[in-house]
């Protein structure tokens, strides 16, 4: 299984981004990518960029990656870190949602 890291651009090289995050700095292939700047958040999975995240996004990312890194240690106070989530209902995506009744 390979699991997306999001990782900050430091600096750009063509086709290439040095890139820290999630404690670590990588050298990421960035071909599949539109242009990354200094200072944008990718999702990196096997150090190859994905995608450029808004920074939102990446610290949501972040956040779930060490939530699960908690998980497995045992951890099981983690609503600190899905404040988006935690204290309400769950809701169903629209395409699980029953179909409306015909009159």
């Amino acid at each position: 299984m390979c699991i997306g890291l999001p990782m900050q651009v430091l600096s750009v090289e063509p086709g290439h981004a040095l890139c820290q995050g999630m404690g670590e700095t990588r050298r990421v292939d960035t071909w599949l990518i539109d242009g990354p700047h200094a200072g944008d958040w990718l999702l990196v999975f096997a150090d190859s960029a994905r995608e450029i995240l808004e920074p939102e996004r990446a610290r949501q990312i972040a956040a779930a990656l060490r939530a699960a890194t908690l998980a497995l240690a045992g951890e099981t106070e983690l609503d600190r870190w899905f404040p988006d989530l935690a204290e309400r209902e769950p809701q169903l995506p629209d395409f699980l949602k029953p179909a409306p009744q015909e009159s």
